[in-house]
């Protein structure tokens, strides 16, 4: 007869820990994300003028292309084109969520092994990381 193991729980310490590290995650991951959103694209930046006037040649265009690809491309251009326009106004509190990133960026890199470079490539600024107690080596 096989013996049953009981299963041991878990403690609260152990609970707050997990909790804890579930947040620093996603303060660095949405510091990350609103970092990738506000970098600067290449090129002239677009307008809603700009983009509505493009709008405005891709349904003509749509309505008078014969070809089944050229078609698809034109409705695939149309919607990004749209999702563009919609998105105009989503402004990211950058400065909130770095005051966040600052607080718990050092504990968070430590605990998973994070270099200093490995943050720079990520985009966080050395400003920021200063900030944050990170140090240039990982130690």
């Amino acid at each position: 007869m096989a013996t049953r193991v009981a299963k041991s729980k878990m403690s609260d310490a152990h609970k707050a820990a997990l909790a804890k590290g579930r947040e620093e995650g996603r303060i660095v991951r949405d510091y990350l994300d609103a970092l990738e959103t506000t970098r600067p694209k290449r090129g002239r930046k677009r307008t809603p003028e700009s983009i509505e006037k493009r709008l405005a040649v891709v349904r003509s265009e749509l309505d008078s292309t014969h070809s089944s690809l050229t078609r698809l491309h034109l409705i695939q251009e149309q919607a990004d084109l749209e999702d563009e326009l919609g998105a105009g106004g989503d402004e990211v509190d950058i400065s909130a969520l770095e005051k966040a990133f600052t607080k718990v960026a050092n504990a968070y890199g430590q605990r998973k092994g994070i270099a200093y470079s490995s943050w720079r490539t990520a985009g966080v600024s050395a400003k920021v990381l200063q900030k944050a107690g990170v140090a240039r080596t990982r130690g």
